[in-house]
């Protein structure tokens, strides 16, 4: 394993498309250990620790700054991980997974009780997406578990799509860096609130909302809340 030397933080160069698998257990085993890794996503660079780990969660809160309100989204490998964080998949939920996953969708569902409390907030629900991105696809799988999917940044202040641009605070509080270089531009992912018995639109992404509205007529289903 890659340990953290005492003044800095390893930066490991990752293939964004071909991920060198060892680059992607050794980032794994970090976060298996309690870590706080910063990989690539699609457009900007996360914070990738175990979701399930309370005193990891709160790493992540404290590195960026992150109000104790605002939950955190997670990152799974598969669909099969979903009975462990959420209560039930409603059919609307299944509906949009088939159509969009992996990629730029997250879905908010209803939490299980037994996923950390500084997790989701005292919220009672969960944000969860299945990456599209191969970094994060095979970070997430090798991890075993899901991981933490937010921003590298401190909260309030703009994302990062090169690793060079990370904030000099993040770089020294996380223990490594898979460094792909320069991201492609682009927006964020589409946020689905599905936790009740509609469909709300908490962010519109890179999905557009009328394309959201087009795979539910196949379930009739017509009642969709925008917010915001």
């Amino acid at each position: 394993m890659l340990r953290k030397q005492k003044g800095s933080t390893p930066f490991i160069k990752i293939d964004p498309l071909h991920p060198d698998p060892e680059a992607v257990s050794c980032a794994a085993d970090i976060i298996r250990q309690g870590g706080v890794v910063v990989f690539p996503t699609r457009n900007l660079y996360g914070l990738g620790t175990d979701a399930l780990n309370p005193g990891a969660v709160d790493r992540i809160f404290k590195i960026k700054k992150r109000p104790s309100s605002k939950p955190l989204l997670v990152l799974i490998k598969s669909r099969d991980e979903l009975p462990k964080l959420v209560r039930h998949i409603p059919a609307a939920a299944e509906c949009l997974m088939d159509h969009f996953w992996p990629g730029r969708l997250t879905i908010i569902l209803e939490a299980k009780d037994t996923l950390p409390a500084n997790l989701t907030c005292g919220t009672g629900k969960i944000g969860v997406r299945l990456p599209g991105h191969p970094v994060a696809l095979s970070l997430s799988a090798a991890v075993d578990s899901p991981i933490s999917g937010t921003s590298a940044n401190i909260s309030g202040k703009p994302g990062c799509s090169n690793a060079t641009e990370l904030q000099a605070s993040i770089i020294r509080k996380v223990d490594c860096i898979l460094n792909a270089g320069q991201l492609q531009k682009g927006i964020g992912s589409t946020v689905v609130d599905i936790s009740e018995m509609k469909v709300e639109i908490i962010r519109e992404g890179s999905i557009p909302v009328e394309n959201i509205r087009s795979v539910l007529k196949a379930l009739s289903f017509n009642h969709i809340d925008i917010q915001g």
